[in-house]
């Protein structure tokens, strides 16, 4: 689509990854997709039907046979003016974010099986450009030609402050020490795993916001996706 391009936001849990990309795809009238969400969604999934038991184990045979039984969209809610995720037809968006998700939802996106699905999902998403997608592994195996890569990071105290501050306003009983355990345990498995870990593209730009405000991470970020345009509009002509 002239003019479009599609732009790849990864990094690190609770470093504001959504809600800059939801700004940016609202900012440019581009699609929003929440590849962490999908995840979180399958996790749910594992957790309702067993998949995981109450010892903790990952049933990964039974979630692969699974797999053909997952729905996953995304809709746009014009009363909160937020995208919400689905799974099976059912508004899950609260439900995913709980702090058990949150404890399960690295091992069951290190699953190749999982990976599998939800990455031709999203590449099929982002076929005709004009797509802000985010999550961990967007710009180096989801979308490796997006014009525009962003990897951002922030110091992990600072996340798991801003982390605890949204459970909060969720409802969700927790405590900072307990958030940062999380955050710690998912970024180890995250940068770790034998399926698309964590890292940082060759080509993407770092953003580091452990003391940046939300209008100056959007700033930056929309004069790259500017240049960007620009020199895409230029090649096209």
């Amino acid at each position: 689509m002239k003019n479009k391009i599609n732009i790849a936001i990864d990094g690190y849990s609770s470093c504001g990854k959504s809600t800059l990309a939801k700004s940016i795809a609202k900012e440019l009238n581009y699609i929003y997709i929440d590849t962490g969400a999908m995840y979180r969604a399958l996790t749910l999934y594992a957790l309702h039907h067993s998949y995981i038991n109450e010892s903790g184990d990952l049933d990964n045979a039974g979630l692969i046979s699974a797999l053909d039984k997952i729905v996953i969209h995304f809709k746009y809610n014009t009363d909160t003016l937020k995208y919400e995720t689905f799974l099976n037809g059912e508004n899950v968006e609260h439900e995913i974010r709980n702090p058990l998700v949150s404890s399960f939802v690295s091992p069951v996106s290190g699953i190749k099986e999982v990976r599998k699905k939800l990455v031709a999902l999203q590449q099929r998403l982002a076929e005709g450009r004009g797509v802000v997608m985010d999550g961990r592994d967007i710009g180096t195996v989801v979308l490796p030609d997006a014009e525009l890569k962003i990897y951002m990071t922030a110091d992990s105290t600072i996340r798991a402050k801003r982390r605890f501050d949204e459970l909060k306003i969720m409802g969700v009983q927790t405590t900072v020490e307990e958030v940062l355990k999380n955050l710690n345990a998912r970024d180890e498995y995250d940068t770790t795993r034998a399926n698309d870990p964590l890292r940082q593209a060759d080509d993407a730009i770092v953003l580091d916001n452990s003391h940046l405000s939300i209008d100056e991470q959007f700033m930056f970020v929309m004069k790259q996706a500017k240049n960007k345009i620009i020199t895409n509009t230029e090649q096209e002509a």
